[in-house]
């Protein structure tokens, strides 16, 4: 497996900008729209939980879980990000992800951020 099966954010031509800071330099927001998210709940396969069972018995990472968990992020990226356009926003401020067990085996990844309007400030 390649870095690239470890990583994840947005895709370079996405029409909605997402950034974790509150403001993008050389540009002003002109309309606040609110908070959205994208939301995914996974659940781990039973070849990747025994797996893992057996790799935690002697260390290391838990490169299928890794890769499961970016995957899963990912999603709920996509998500917010077609809330934000949904309700008309060219942006996301504040992005953030929040992670947690939701049943034995499964995560609960939220991805969320405030939806805004900006445009480029005049030179």
């Amino acid at each position: 497996m390649g870095i690239e099966d470890f990583g994840g954010g947005l895709n370079p031509q996405s029409d909605v900008l997402v950034v974790t800071t509150n403001d993008v330099p050389g540009y002003r927001v002109t309309r606040v729209i609110g908070e959205v998210f994208g939301l995914t709940v996974r659940s781990r396969h039973l070849g990747s939980q025994i797996g893992a069972g057996l790799k935690s018995m002697i260390g290391g990472e838990l490169k299928g879980l890794t890769k499961t968990l970016v995957e899963t992020r990912n999603q709920a990226m996509e998500r917010l990000i077609e809330q934000a356009r949904a309700r008309g926003a060219n942006a996301v401020l504040m992005f953030r992800f929040d992670v947690t067990e939701a049943l034995d085996g499964a995560a609960e990844v939220c991805a969320y951020g405030t939806a805004v309007v900006i445009e480029q400030q005049q030179q």
